[in-house]
């Protein structure tokens, strides 16, 4: 674990809390992971160590773990030895990624994982037991209780002959601190490939309007502020633990289900949040008024709701939502584009269900290769996200370069410049500039991208 350290000059303190006052754009904490896990689906692509693509070679006694070399295989090694053969009796079955997690856990602690400590600042730090466990609300929450059983079951068949396996009070408590306080760990282009818990960052609590963002290179997790701040006060450092891209309603939910609190930030408590998500469009086509499709008339231009246009948007409204409920897992091109051309002209451009839509469209569009198409429904996308995650959320800075990457490959590279450099502006503050996805790939980008517009 590092202590916090700053992408940009000292700052002068604040009279407010006596500390440095924090620039947008400044990494406020790195750190470690306590104990990690690789997604079983990328085990046989990705090092189970550094989580990089590659060639990976199996360990040779478990035949389960797999490593890009004997660098990382060494750097495992010190608690790999200790599941290594839970691991081979578990085989040719795949262990569940929570499950493994559980067996890391419990191994970790067993051998001295109680007394480490993750700092937040110089002085102050979380160590595993400080994390809160939710003992009682999981308690009586059934289908977590079924899943710790199902959990408990795999944990007893790889460990039970050595006694291993903590009683199912003491598994309960180490579940609920996992579930609770796990991170998905990201890769450059945002996609989940491990699990993972973090001692300091546990710190940071929730909002739907956050001003901090996590992000990761290899197993290592940065928060970087996303807003100024008169000082590094962090019980006002927030970060968000779900999916911004939903209805208040269903964020609350989520948070809910998964972290047994009820938000009431800002975002969720706001009434015109859910209806401008809602909103249809107005009929007057130079009105962009979020429309109440209740109201008889629209409360800006006072152009009438007819019955018709109430039809078109209750059809519209089902036939989308119970499009994207069957895409959860993939995005069908052609679907998508029936419910785009449906919601033209009956939904607004900035409707939730429109940009859910567009983004479905967009990934599938160039899952199948269809560029122009991926850029029509991009661009169109960029509004949304900008509204629903905000102008500093790494997923819209990755947007803008899947944008400027499509139009180098389709000879536009003045256009490809500008979207480039809305990335780079958003990728700067959220991964530091110094983050591979900015030296390696977004960097060359950029370079190919003005030689061409030079050379055009």
């Amino acid at each position: 674990m590092q202590s916090p350290t700053n992408s940009s000059p000292p700052q002068p303190k604040s009279k407010e809390c006596g500390s440095a006052a924090v620039k947008r754009g400044t990494r406020i904490l790195t750190e470690k992971p306590f104990a990690f896990v690789l997604k079983s689906k990328y085990r046989l692509e990705r090092c189970d160590n550094c989580l990089e693509v590659a060639k990976v070679l199996k360990c040779s006694n478990c035949r389960y773990v797999s490593y890009c070399n004997r660098a990382c295989q060494t750097q495992a090694w010190g608690l790999h030895k200790h599941e290594c053969p839970f691991l081979k009796k578990a085989l040719p079955r795949i262990v569940p990624d929570a499950a493994r997690m559980l067996c890391r856990l419990i191994l970790r602690l067993e051998h001295g994982g109680d007394l480490v400590r993750g700092y937040y600042t110089e002085h102050g730090s979380r160590k595993f037991r400080d994390l809160m466990s939710h003992y009682a609300e999981i308690k009586n929450d059934p289908k977590r209780i079924e899943h710790l059983e199902s959990l408990h079951a795999v944990l007893t068949d790889m460990m039970g002959d050595k006694a291993i396996v903590p009683n199912k009070t003491e598994l309960m408590s180490i579940y609920g601190r996992l579930i609770t306080n796990g991170f998905n760990i990201l890769d450059a282009e945002m996609n989940s490939i491990a699990t993972a818990i973090y001692l300091g960052v546990s710190i940071t609590d929730h909002s739907c309007q956050p001003n901090a963002v996590a992000t990761f290179e290899g197993t290592e997790l940065h928060i970087y502020a996303i807003e100024d701040m008169p000082c590094l006060d962090w019980s006002k450092i927030f970060i968000s633990y779900i999916d911004l891209l939903n209805t208040p309603e269903q964020r609350r939910l989520d948070l809910k289900e998964h972290y047994y609190f009820l938000c009431v930030c800002s975002k969720c408590t706001d009434s015109k949040e859910t209806l401008e998500m809602n909103g249809a469009a107005c009929p007057n086509n130079k009105c962009s008024a979020f429309l109440n499709i209740t109201h008889n008339v629209c409360r800006r231009c006072g152009t009438g709701v007819t019955p018709k246009l109430r039809n078109a948007y209750k059809e519209v409204m089902t036939l989308t939502q119970a499009n994207l409920e069957s895409m959860k897992e993939v995005a069908y091109f052609d679907a998508c584009r029936v419910c785009l051309d449906k919601q033209a002209g009956v939904l607004h451009p900035l409707n939730l269900w429109h940009v859910k839509t567009l983004d479905a469209a967009f990934e599938a569009a160039i899952e199948m290769g269809k560029w122009t198409d991926a850029l029509t429904y991009g661009q169109q996308l960029v509004p949304g996200f900008r509204k629903y995650y905000g102008p500093w959320n790494p997923l819209l800075g990755l947007l803008y370069m899947k944008l400027g990457k499509i139009q180098l490959y389709e000879r536009l590279p003045k256009e490809a410049v500008h979207n480039l450099e809305e990335a780079q502006r958003i990728l700067s503050v959220t991964h530091g500039r110094e983050h591979r996805l900015l030296q390696e790939q977004l960097k060359h980008l950029m370079l190919q991208a003005r030689h061409e517009m030079r050379d055009s």
